[in-house]
């Protein structure tokens, strides 16, 4: 694999408290979203969403590490309140390469399973011209990641409405690991084994994209 020393920031979604307090959808929008959302949380194991993208969060940083990347964590603990905007901000103001977005995912239909990644398209109004690669981190972050777990993939899901997306200087990708209102889903994700899978196929993901 190839390891140039590159720069990638994780975003672990979420945190301990969401913050409705609404900021703007992407620069010089007049539509209006909140800071940060509350996330979900595991319909089996009761986990909440902010913990499970911290925990793979930093196993996959020290993965990353590991083969020689340098990363940026935009939050290492949960007590924080950073929106949206401010986590993709970041990105640029530590000259990272690209923005990894971890989240997780939840539907009213329990049966739903499986990982997606969202990026933005080509019509974005704010990130166009970040579209083609991100679609193509996307592509190669979740390939991997189901090529390594086994998890269902739902492919790549262009989205225009993310505040974290819009405000990106870099291309961009959101990683649904998968469905924590899913009792399979939600149990393999807690499992030591299990996550140890989920980060090797996301930073082999990430190898595969530079």
């Amino acid at each position: 694999p190839v390891t140039g020393g590159h720069v990638v920031v994780i975003d672990p979604g979420h945190q301990k408290k969401g913050d409705s307090t609404q900021e703007p959808n992407g620069p010089d929008s007049s539509v209006m979203k909140a800071r940060v959302a509350g996330g979900t949380s595991g319909r089996t194991t009761g986990v909440p969403e902010y913990e499970l993208t911290l925990d793979i969060s930093l196993k996959l940083r020290d993965e990353l590490e590991a083969r020689g990347y340098t990363v940026y964590m935009t939050r290492e603990t949960h007590d924080v309140n950073i929106s949206n905007m401010e986590r993709a901000l970041y990105a640029s103001s530590v000259g990272a390469e690209i923005a990894v977005r971890i989240h997780a995912n939840g539907s009213e239909d329990t049966s739903v399973s499986g990982a997606l990644a969202l990026a933005p398209s080509s019509e974005n109004p704010y990130v166009s011209y970040l579209a083609s690669e991100s679609q193509s981190l996307s592509k190669c972050i979740l390939d991997a990641y189901c090529d390594a777990t086994g998890m269902g993939n739902k492919g790549v899901v262009s989205s225009d409405t993310m505040t974290g997306i819009n405000w990106s200087t870099v291309p961009v990708t959101i990683l649904e690991m998968g469905f924590m209102t899913n009792p399979a889903d939600d149990t393999n994700m807690q499992d030591a084994e299990y996550q140890q899978k989920m980060v090797q196929g996301i930073a082999d993901g990430i190898d595969a994209y530079f």
